[in-house]
């Protein structure tokens, strides 16, 4: 999106009304206690709504008689977050009075989170010369992309990709904008940026982001830039719950093949994807986690997998009363092993019989 796109008379007018309607419910949030939490969620429901096409008509100038940019271009959803947070960075004074407010209710829910949607980007752009100020807004805007990241998680979706990508692009990518908030913040948003990017299909961009991890006080403790992502990612597996998410995870995990880790990391992520082998607790995997944790240990530690494989099987028979299921899933297997191979011969000799003989 360029800032031709919003600068349009038309355009500005309704941004700016978009504005003036943030801010009026921030007001409303702090003249009212009782109310508001449900007043900022509200709020944060609305700038992280997707846009309509009548409002993409306005927004671009669709229909209006000048040039305007294609939005069809635009990966993803486009968000109002995403238009918003595009032209408080090109019109500053509608965004200052937001700010203001949003300070005030820095400790309510849903602050940080609006705060992270609409001043991501106003955040690398403006200067500011208060370092004091500069890392309370960069653990404000660390704490509510976290937060949001995690909404995205809980519901697998990724409607908070742009904000993603703009971060690991244009921010951790870009040591002139990372440069612009404290070591600490730079630090957290390395951290934050490891357990988020396999989620948002970034792996692509892994080798380049692990040249940019910043300095770490205790490096010799944790290991270089590859130990520091794997930890993070590793923890980050622990926490995960909802299981098309953690399949998407155990699938792209793939990635770290060949990645030379210390030996405690490379532990500590082996028993990580171990611990998702097994039924029952604390995990209590399900058929297809297990399946899907053993193909990527297998994969990222061929060495030692058969030997893995009969002490899974011996401890799977400690418990008997895992046996009907395992020899059910067993038997299912097999037929459908049995079916396919038939299909497959039947269509080889339909194959040979249909095929005309050369002369």
């Amino acid at each position: 999106m360029t800032a031709g796109a919003l600068s349009t008379p038309r355009s500005s007018a309704y941004l700016d009304a978009l504005s003036q309607a943030i801010h009026k419910k921030l007001q409303r949030a702090i003249a009212s206690s009782s109310q508001r939490r449900n007043l900022l969620q509200e709020l944060f429901a609305d700038i992280a709504l997707e846009v309509d096409n009548r409002a993409k008509d306005i927004i671009f100038s669709k229909d209006e008689d000048v040039i305007s940019p294609t939005y069809d271009i635009i990966d993803g959803l486009l968000c109002f977050y995403d238009v918003l947070a595009d032209y408080f960075v090109w019109v500053p004074e509608s965004g200052k009075p937001i700010l203001d407010l949003i300070v005030q209710l820095w400790s309510q829910s849903f602050a940080s989170h609006i705060f992270a949607l609409l001043f991501h980007k106003w955040l690398f752009e403006v200067q500011l010369d208060n370092p004091e100020v500069l890392l309370r807004y960069s653990s404000a805007l660390v704490q509510g992309v976290t937060n949001v990241f995690w909404i995205d998680i809980q519901t697998n979706t990724r409607r908070f990709q742009s904000l993603f990508r703009y971060l690991l692009e244009d921010v951790a990518l870009d040591k002139a904008r990372l440069n612009k908030i404290p070591l600490q913040a730079q630090r957290d948003t390395y951290l934050l940026l490891s357990r988020f990017i396999l989620f948002y299909n970034s792996a692509d961009k892994m080798e380049s982001f692990l040249k940019q991890c910043p300095d770490f006080p205790n490096a010799l403790l944790i290991g270089g830039p590859a130990d520091i992502f794997v930890t993070e990612l590793t923890d980050q597996l622990q926490k995960l719950k909802v299981e098309p998410v953690l399949l998407h995870y155990l699938s792209e995990i793939k990635v770290l093949q060949g990645m030379e880790l210390r030996m405690t990391t490379s532990t500590r992520l082996k028993t990580c994807l171990y611990s998702f082998t097994s039924p029952g607790g604390p995990m209590y995997p399900t058929r297809a986690v297990r399946h899907a944790a053993w193909e990527a240990l297998d994969f990222l530690y061929p060495v030692g997998r058969y030997p893995r494989h009969l002490i899974s099987l011996f401890f799977r028979l400690l418990y008997p009363w895992y046996w009907p299921s395992s020899c059910w899933n067993f038997v299912i297997s097999c037929v459908k092993a049995i079916v396919f191979s038939i299909m497959r011969f039947i269509f080889s000799c339909w194959e040979k019989f249909t095929v005309p003989k050369s002369s």
